[in-house]
């Protein structure tokens, strides 16, 4: 059996409008989250987040802005999804990365994956997904677009 690596991305897309675009995963109804996912082999984070973005949207992360935000956070991994990594593995660290979209764009999602995407505006965002990780990454939204902006 191949286990997932406790080495994952978390990516922000959003607009220069702050509407950040949020899916909901297939297994967890009602859990809405950014793009997320663990790193293969030895592949760079940045490989790993553009793989992800490609593999949950169908957006090619080449071409537009995706930055390593160069923060990471550490959670326990849910009990309901531990089996998918090695026996005693019980926390994840998470890297994290914004990816900036010219405006809201239609995405094409991962069959068995995610069953459905929405755009919000980022405080409608940050009150909908389920994790505080992925709360705490939008919520750093506006400061991180307003010093990208000087």
């Amino acid at each position: 059996m191949s286990y997932k690596q406790p080495v994952s991305v978390l990516v922000v897309i959003y607009t220069p409008q702050l509407d950040v675009l949020l899916i909901e995963r297939a297994d967890k109804a009602g859990y809405w989250q950014s793009v997320t996912g663990s790193r293969e082999g030895e592949e760079t984070l940045a490989e790993t987040a553009r793989r992800e973005l490609y593999e949950e949207t169908g957006l090619d992360a080449s071409r537009y802005l995706l930055e390593d935000w160069r923060y990471t956070n550490t959670y326990e991994i849910f009990d309901h999804w531990r089996a998918r990594y090695a026996p005693g593995t019980t926390h994840n660290v998470e890297h994290v990365f914004g990816l900036r979209l010219p405006s809201r764009l239609p995405v094409t999602l991962a069959p068995g994956e995610h069953v459905a995407y929405q755009w919000l505006p980022w405080r409608e965002a940050l009150d909908r997904v389920f994790s505080p990780s992925n709360a705490d990454a939008i919520a750093r939204l506006p400061a991180r677009v307003s010093v990208c902006a000087r």
